[in-house]
């Protein structure tokens, strides 16, 4: 007989493989309405730009010269012109040409502000307004009293100049009685004028109406643009 007692059984550890259970997986069914979309907006975009392409154009083009060709104090200008009957376009010129918009503005022959007044017209035009508001001329550099009293000048220019804009900046720059020597000894013929005629001792003042004839053309298109003023 075979001894009895505790026997080992041998136990088979070998993982059993499993099935995994059976997984039937449903494919995602994406929408296609976000991307309809989203194609469509850039296609109504591109037609917007597409339609508008010419105004926008425009418009960049004007950019740089709504920086070299400002419209500050647009509001005491179009105040006084309206005041005045003078043209906005050739205010807007003069202050760019006299002081680039500067207020503190001082020439090298004491004309202060930006219009850059002399004391001579700024006492004239004191008495020509009859203004007894007690303003001296070291109050020229104040903006409103400055474009008042410039704008009131260039209307009372351009009215003796039967609305010349280069006879008045002509005067503006050297004075009314140069001009009307000129006229005077006919140098100058005011129905056909040219800045050509102005006499070569004074290149200065015909340097000067250039520029405000370049800078009234480049201001015309700006605030017609802008319908700050009719064309």
């Amino acid at each position: 007989m075979m001894p009895q007692g505790n026997t080992k059984q041998t136990v088979d550890r070998t993982p059993v493989k499993r099935s995994a259970p059976s997984r039937k997986r449903k494919r995602k069914q994406h929408s296609k309405a976000p991307f309809v979309l989203f194609c469509l907006l850039l296609i109504s975009i591109a037609a917007l730009i597409l339609v508008h392409m010419t105004d926008i154009g425009d418009k960049i083009k004007k950019l740089p010269q709504a920086f070299t060709y400002p419209t500050d104090y647009e509001e005491y200008v179009l105040r006084y012109c309206a005041e005045y009957d003078c043209d906005p376009v050739l205010v807007f010129s003069v202050i760019k040409v006299e002081s680039s918009f500067d207020p503190n503005a001082v020439s090298d022959v004491g004309a202060r502000g930006l219009m850059q007044l002399m004391e001579d017209a700024f006492n004239w035009i004191k008495f020509r307004l009859g203004d007894d508001r007690g303003y001296t001329f070291d109050d020229v550099f104040d903006p409103k009293l400055n474009i008042q009293y410039g704008t009131y000048y260039l209307s009372y220019l351009m009215e003796k100049y039967n609305g010349s804009i280069e006879l008045s900046a002509a005067a503006y720059h050297c004075g009314m009685g140069l001009v009307d020597s000129w006229i005077d000894d006919g140098t100058i013929d005011p129905e056909n004028f040219r800045v050509s005629d102005i006499p070569d001792e004074n290149d200065q003042t015909a340097n000067y109406v250039e520029k405000i004839r370049d800078a009234y053309e480049h201001y015309k298109e700006i605030l017609s643009s802008s319908h700050e003023v009719s064309e």
